[in-house]
């Protein structure tokens, strides 16, 4: 399986297979052509590993450039790896509704499993092979796998000089001066010490938009108003500290037989009897079998069986993103499937992590930790089973699979940042179905068509309760595109957005934040850097001169980015 063809002095292409696990913790993975006794020079700084930043590095490497890529924890890959999370798309994902440099990366993956792992003839023949056949995604898989087709795509790079991996690198600090960003600082986590970063043009893909306050880029955080916007769910009253909920992760596998039970988590006490204040009301306690339905919010029963066998009418939530069903595999790899957790159960929204200090930040991760093993704990003592006991002791942590020592996700998944205020905003008349019925007045069955479209996606629109007390605002959204505006502060000339940061609002970020749009994103504005410096002109003027424009959409779709949907 091969990818698009690559600029510079990197080989034409390269292939995704045959490249083993790489553990890459601790220390930066560092070139030595552009570093001086200072830090580090490029093309392009990009602050955050995760998908947007991966494939924002990606475009511009493949297109020449020479790129300084940070990530806070030792794992590059985001949502996807260090997170935990199995990927969230849509139905036409295998063909089409993403870039191609996405979808061969998402078959990078299924010929790593069938590369190095002893599949069954029956799962190593089928066309779209789901590891954990999780009814979540069409690709349900280990964070490791995704780890390590990731650092395969970027080894030749490293090797050539052009990529500076900075891994456990924070930035702390920005040089600016009026409109434009002339440097960043970095923080080494494991060591202590601080590294200045160059570069021409400066992209934002940290999981909070860290660079935006710190390079004085303009932002807004939580709700805005039905007044602000005119959106059909948009609450009357905005609220920049009410967003949504994140999680904390984690893994386990199912031993009949034995005993696996945690010690009592230290909140356990609280979280055991936690019955969420969310308008309209949550149906019970947290830790529960029940929740309320996203699209109805009235009360809905879940199941739970860690075997994987059917629970009636009801939802088998081992089933929901499980990542390892030992039957895809020779009798005797896997003791048990392996599922990930990240259910109504363990949301996390008793405090912000977005635009707090370090303290909060902290103190809220570890509480939504305990959630989490809280929850655990629960299944593997207290959860009704189905002959009438209590409790699956069985039930086991790995920390393995999340690379971690306490077995949870490296890092929370974040559903919402901060977000750019942009040339352009999205708003729910342009992507929501009902929303856009209205402003139309017919039924449509594609989003608003945006002329200066540079990407497309699609899935509903999936906000989860928030710290603000809103149950969840689920409803029907429409095949979108990601215009070009959107990626383009009103004032700052050199720093771009490269994932949930752009220029959405609360609610239409609720369509706009799952894996291949973040991709997506991530890719364009890469792709955006290196017209931009090989034009000598600047992101605005692509999108203010209609010829540049073209030019630009025509460039990025030989390049395999789909630019409006199929008819």
């Amino acid at each position: 399986m091969e990818l698009l063809a690559m600029g510079g002095t990197v080989a034409a292409s390269t292939t995704l297979t045959g490249y083993p696990f790489i553990a890459l913790g601790g220390a930066a993975i560092q070139t030595v052509s552009d570093r001086d006794q200072h830090g580090f020079s490029a093309d392009v700084i990009i602050a955050g590993g995760g998908l947007g930043g991966c494939a924002a590095a990606l475009a511009a490497l493949r297109n020449g450039l020479r790129v300084v890529l940070t990530e806070e924890t030792d794992w590059i890959g985001g949502q996807l790896t260090q997170q935990g999370v199995p990927p969230d798309e849509h139905q036409w994902i295998e063909t089409h509704g993403a870039t191609q440099c996405y979808r061969d990366f998402r078959a990078g993956i299924r010929q790593f499993y069938i590369q190095n792992y002893p599949l069954t003839e029956t799962a190593k023949s089928r066309r779209y092979f789901n590891p954990g056949d999780g009814t979540v995604s069409a690709l349900c898989h280990e964070p490791r796998v995704a780890l390590a087709v990731l650092h395969a795509l970027f080894a030749p790079y490293i090797s050539a000089g052009k990529l500076t991996l900075l891994l456990e690198h924070q930035i702390i600090a920005a040089d600016v001066s009026g409109d434009r960003v002339h440097g960043l600082k970095a923080k080494d986590l494991r060591e202590g010490r601080e590294v200045q970063l160059s570069a021409p043009y400066f992209v934002d893909a940290t999981e909070l938009g860290d660079l935006l306050p710190l390079t004085g880029t303009e932002y807004v955080t939580g709700t805005e108003s039905r007044k602000e916007t005119g959106e059909l769910h948009a609450p009357e009253t905005g609220n920049p500290e009410n967003n949504q909920a994140f999680t904390a992760c984690f893994a386990m596998d199912y031993i009949p037989g034995e005993s696996h039970v945690i010690n009592r988590p230290e909140e356990y006490a609280f979280w055991q009897r936690y019955v969420p204040a969310m308008q309209p009301a949550w149906p019970g306690n947290l830790l529960d079998l029940d929740y309320s339905d996203p699209k109805t919010l009235k009360p809905k029963d879940l199941g739970f069986h860690p075997e994987g066998k059917s629970t009636g009418d009801t939802l088998n939530l081992w089933n929901y993103r499980r990542i390892i069903n030992k039957a895809n595999f020779t009798p005797g790899t896997y003791r048990g499937d392996i599922s990930i957790v990240n259910w109504p159960q363990n949301d996390y929204f008793l405090g912000n992590i977005v635009d707090v200090d370090e303290n909060v930040f902290k103190k809220h991760v570890a509480r939504a930790k305990q959630l989490s093993l809280s929850w655990l704990y629960w299944l593997q003592t207290e959860a009704p089973r189905p002959d009438g006991g209590t409790g699956w002791p069985g039930l086991r942590l790995r920390p393995d699979i999340m690379g971690t020592a306490d077995g949870l996700a490296k890092y929370p998944y974040v559903r919402e940042s901060r977000r750019i205020k942009a040339l352009f905003t999205i708003l729910e008349e342009h992507v929501g179905a009902e929303n856009r019925m209205l402003v139309t007045g017919k039924e449509p069955s594609r989003a608003a068509d945006f002329h200066d479209s540079i990407g497309v996606g699609y899935y509903h629109i999936d906000l989860h309760p928030s710290t603000g007390g809103n149950n969840y605002i689920d409803f029907g959204s429409l095949p979108f595109q990601i215009p070009l505006g959107a990626l383009l502060p009103r004032r700052m000339e050199n720093i771009l957005p490269a994932n949930k940061n752009i220029g959405t609002t609360h609610i239409t970020n609720g369509c706009y934040r799952l894996h291949p749009v973040e991709w997506g994103i991530g890719e364009a504005a890469g792709m955006l850097v290196a017209y931009s410096l090989g034009k000598k002109i600047t992101p605005r003027q692509v999108y203010e001169k209609p010829g540049l424009l073209a030019e630009f959409q025509q460039f990025i779709r030989s390049q395999g980015i789909e630019t409006h949907w199929p008819k």
